[in-house]
C-alpha cells in the first residue's frame, strides 16, 4: 500500500532544505497549495520557488535535489526547451517522487526577485533577509475568468465556425488523427472559451472555472454539461459526425445566450450557413467512390 507523506512533512522538508542553505535566501509557495478553494487531494503539487544567490550553483550539481527524496521521474523544461544556455538566471525541477508527492521546485536569482510577476496564490513561507515586499492574502483573483470584448466574442465564433470545416472535410476523407486533433482541439477549444465566459456570467466572473475549463460542470446548466460530455466520442467517422453537429447546437445557443447579455452583434445567419455546408460534406459519396478525371 502506498505510503504517502503527508502536507506538513513535505512541507517541513521543503523549508529545512531552505534554512539549512545560506544559499538559499527566500521560499515562496505557489499554486493550488496556496489556494483556500482548491480542493484538496493527494495529487496535488507543491509549486515551490527557492530564491537563490546562485542558480548555476545548484544545477552544476543535481545531487543536493536527492534531499526532497526518491525520484520517480523527473523534467527540467529550461534544458529541453533550451533556454538555460541563454539565461541563467531561472531554473525549474519538476519532480515526481515514489510516493506519488510532486515539487515543481524553480530556483531564481535573488536579482530577479523585484521583476518576479507576483501570482495571486503565493504564500511566502521563509525570507531569510526580509526582503520581500509583505504577499496579500491568498486568493483566486489571477484565475477567475474575464468577460469578452465584442471583438474576444467575434474571434471565437468566427474561429468556431471556421474550423468546423476543416474536421468535416478531415472526416471525408478518412484522415482520423488530423479530423480528431482539430475537432477535440482547435474546435472544442473554442467551445470550451465561450462555456467559460458563460460560466463566468452565471457566476459574475467570481469563480475560476480553471485550467481548461476542468470545473465547468459546476457551474453551467446539468443539461448543457451533459450534451457537451457526448461530444467527447471514439474513432468512429459517424461518432465524429454527431460530436460535431453537436458542439456546433451547443455553440450557437450559449452564444446567443452571451450576445444578449452583452448586446453583441451575433451572426446567427452565418452559424446556419456552416452547418448546412457540413450537413452537405457529410452527405457527399466516399472519396473512394468518386471518380477523378485526370486534368489536361
Amino acid at each position: 500500500m502506498l505510503k504517502q507523506r503527508n502536507e506538513k512533512t513535505m512541507l517541513d522538508l521543503i523549508l529545512n532544505i531552505a534554512k539549512e542553505d545560506e544559499r538559499i535566501r527566500a521560499v515562496i509557495m505557489n499554486g493550488s497549495r496556496a489556494s483556500l478553494s482548491a480542493k484538496k487531494d493527494m495529487f496535488q503539487d507543491y509549486d515551490i520557488v527557492f530564491v537563490v544567490k546562485d542558480v548555476e550553483f545548484f544545477v552544476n550539481d543535481d545531487n543536493w535535489i536527492k534531499q526532497f527524496g526518491e525520484i520517480l521521474i523527473m523534467q527540467t523544461p529550461d534544458e529541453m526547451e533550451g533556454t538555460w544556455t541563454k539565461s541563467k538566471d531561472k531554473y525549474a525541477y519538476l519532480m515526481l517522487f515514489t510516493d506519488w508527492n510532486r515539487i515543481d521546485l524553480t530556483l531564481l536569482h535573488i536579482k530577479k526577485l523585484a521583476s518576479m510577476p507576483r501570482d495571486s496564490q503565493s504564500l511566502l513561507l521563509l525570507d531569510k533577509d526580509k526582503s520581500i515586499k509583505k504577499l496579500d492574502p491568498p486568493s483566486d483573483n489571477d484565475y477567475l475568468p474575464i468577460p469578452p470584448t465584442d471583438k474576444e466574442f467575434y474571434n471565437c465564433c468566427n474561429e468556431f465556425l471556421w474550423v468546423s470545416t476543416y474536421v468535416a472535410k478531415g472526416i471525408w476523407r478518412k484522415e482520423l488523427t488530423y479530423a480528431k486533433h482539430v475537432a477535440e482541439h482547435c474546435v472544442k477549444e473554442e467551445l470550451i472559451k465561450l462555456l467559460t465566459w458563460y460560466a463566468g456570467i452565471r457566476t459574475k466572473f467570481e469563480h475560476t472555472i480553471g485550467k481548461f475549463g476542468k470545473y465547468l460542470e459546476k457551474y453551467i446548466e446539468a443539461e448543457i454539461w451533459d450534451k457537451f460530455t457526448k461530444t467527447y466520442t471514439d474513432a468512429r467517422y459517424d461518432h465524429m459526425w454527431d460530436a460535431l453537429f453537436s458542439m456546433g447546437e451547443i455553440f450557437n445557443a450559449v452564444a446567443i445566450q452571451i450576445s444578449r447579455h452583452y448586446d453583441f452583434n451575433y451572426d446567427e445567419q452565418k452559424s446556419k450557413n456552416v452547418e448546412k455546408y457540413l450537413h452537405a460534406v457529410k452527405k457527399l459519396k466516399p472519396l473512394s467512390q468518386i471518380e477523378i478525371k485526370p486534368t489536361i
